[in-house]
């Protein structure tokens, strides 16, 4: 299904290119030596340098560096061995030199590529056009007090890869997709956190429209700093839909900067947008031209971890994962390391029975709960016992349900539970077959009607029995003796 807004005079298709910024996951800033953690009291994170002070000049932090080419081997880039520094300059007050230090002309990353799906399933390719390494701004805060702005730099001068996707997203799901698994792929890299509540990952959408078979772009809209995916995707179905509307009236519009406001769910117009020419780009003259080896590239590409989509390959071909599953327990990379380390024990377990509790009984509870997987009450370790327990008759499937349940709620471990509870499975012939014969006695007219091929009430009297037995008895073993006892009869 194509994405299409219908006119009045036209079907319109949208024309997209998202710029994300990535802070980089280092211990200090990007050419200072301030500490790049997030939080902090105002202004504690901060140095001389950062802000704006005369007399002290930049020194490129190499992690900064290996981060971004991490990045740009995930993004199936060109990693350039020569790039420049430039002064991008405009006055701002969380900006206090005046300029920030980016990569305009010469980036350390060249174009890439990630492959997404479309609503139907279809592969799409997303063009990469450029990674570029630069430094953060401050935070302006607005809103505490009435007259008066504030400012913390403790953001000012944090490594960022700006990462600019060539005009090829054709759908607000594909931009979701592209989205997610950028995301994905630096978490997996443990270049950038991902964390976009907290800012660390955010998205500067570019957006325009054209009647369907048009050549060519017409006026495009940046919406800034929008920090959901979901808000991406909804940011640009208003303004698609907003930018169809004017030119159906027979209006035009500004290539201008506009915010997205999702209490309200509307654009609003920011300011004018700006193009290269208002920043007078030069190069930096504190920074030389960062010039690397091969070797220094080849040495960090041997040393890449698997990234998500060779990962979803190897569930789907090693462990026989479905793609559905496989794709799910590659998305996140917190979701991965659960998933392998509740599948190690003794002997390996079943990988799709492992999937099964992970993306059913575990998600549903933290989803519920709004916690993340790593920070679950029940350890992968502990999960596999449950399973195991599972799988060597202690307890039955119904049982571990509730074993699960308590296992979530206290933090304790599957075996102590089910001695504590008195929960292990009948698996007495004896007891069961005791059960068995005082069932049948009770019920005496439906063992006449199995007797007369009525075979449905065999799962009835099964019922019964782990009812009786308070879901203890083994079932396996339940249906095998009762087979038996109708036999006899």
């Amino acid at each position: 299904m194509t994405y299409r807004v219908k006119g009045k005079t036209a079907d319109w298709e949208m024309v997209c290119g998202l710029e994300v910024h990535c802070e980089i996951l280092s211990k200090s800033k990007v050419f200072s030596g301030a500490s790049a953690e997030f939080g902090g009291d105002p202004n504690t994170h901060a140095a001389f340098l950062d802000c704006g002070m005369p007399g002290q000049l930049p020194v490129l932090n190499e992690k900064c560096v290996e981060q971004c080419i991490k990045t740009g081997f995930g993004l199936n880039a060109k990693i350039n061995k020569h790039s420049v520094f430039d002064r991008k300059n405009y006055f701002y007050g969380d900006l206090p030199t005046g300029y920030q230090i980016t990569q305009l002309f010469h980036p350390i990353v060249g174009e890439g590529y990630l492959d997404v799906t479309d609503e139907d399933g279809n592969p799409r390719r997303i063009g990469i056009e450029r990674l570029h390494l630069e430094q953060d701004a401050g935070k302006s805060i607005h809103d505490m007090h009435p007259t008066q702005s504030y400012l913390d730099f403790n953001r000012a001068g944090v490594g960022l890869m700006e990462i600019v996707s060539k005009p090829d997203i054709r759908s607000p799901h594909e931009a979701g997709e592209y989205l997610r698994k950028l995301r994905a792929i630096v978490r997996y890299l443990e270049t950038c956190d991902g964390n976009m509540d907290q800012g660390s990952l955010r998205c500067d959408i570019n957006v325009s429209v054209r009647p369907v078979g048009e050549e060519g772009f017409r006026h495009r809209v940046e919406i800034k700093n929008v920090n959901s995916i979901k808000f991406v995707m909804q940011a640009i179905d208003l303004e698609v839909n907003r930018q169809v509307d004017l030119y159906e009236r027979g209006l035009d519009f500004p290539q201008e900067t506009r915010l997205f406001d999702a209490v309200n769910m509307e654009t609003r117009s920011m300011r004018s947008k700006e193009n290269a020419l208002d920043y007078r780009y030069f190069p930096d003259p504190d920074l030389p031209p960062l010039n690397l080896t091969e070797e220094y590239i080849e040495n960090i590409k041997a040393n890449l971890p698997e990234l998500p989509e060779a990962k979803k390959k190897r569930y789907m071909e090693e462990l026989g994962l479905p793609e559905y599953d496989a794709g799910i327990l590659t998305s996140d990379k917190a979701t991965t390391v659960y998933f392998e380390r509740a599948l190690q024990g003794a002997t390996r377990r079943d990988p799709k029975k492992v999937a099964n509790w992970v993306m059913g009984d575990l998600f549903a509870k933290l989803n519920e709960d709004y916690i993340a997987i790593e920070d679950s009450p029940v350890r992968p370790e502990d999960l596999g016992g449950l399973i195991d327990l599972i799988n060597d008759g202690t307890i039955s499937g119904k049982i571990a349900k509730e074993v699960f349940e308590e296992m979530f709620k206290t933090g304790k471990t599957a075996s102590s539970i089910v001695e504590e509870k008195g929960l292990r499975q009948v698996s007495d012939t004896g007891a069961i077959e005791k059960m068995i014969e005082e069932v049948l006695r009770a019920n005496m007219d439906k063992v006449v009607e199995i007797k007369a091929g009525k075979d449905k009430l065999k799962g009835w009297f099964v019922g019964q029995i782990m009812k009786a037995s308070q879901g203890k008895v083994n079932p396996a073993l339940a249906n095998q003796l009762l087979d038996k006892k109708l036999g006899e009869m």
